[in-house]
């Protein structure tokens, strides 16, 4: 599951990188949840819950179905 995680995360990452941000995983739980950092300006961003919710989950969700959320930590 991680591995599949992190292929799709790849996919993402030209698009934050060319704002200045990132993302990266920090844990798949045994309940398919799925822990990410966002990184760079992205961290600060008023707009990164939506880029949480619109992009990262989204994306995971659709290529892994199984996924039950994505939350962001610290």
């Amino acid at each position: 599951m991680k591995r599949r995680v992190e292929e799709v995360l790849n996919q993402l990452r030209p698009e934050l990188q060319a704002h200045g941000g990132d993302v990266e995983l920090v844990e798949v739980t045994k309940d398919n949840l799925v822990k990410v950092r966002l990184t760079g300006a992205c961290a600060g961003c008023p707009m990164s819950t939506l880029t949480l919710a619109m992009g990262v989950e989204r994306a995971l969700r659709r290529e892994i179905p199984e996924i039950k959320g994505v939350v962001a930590v610290p």
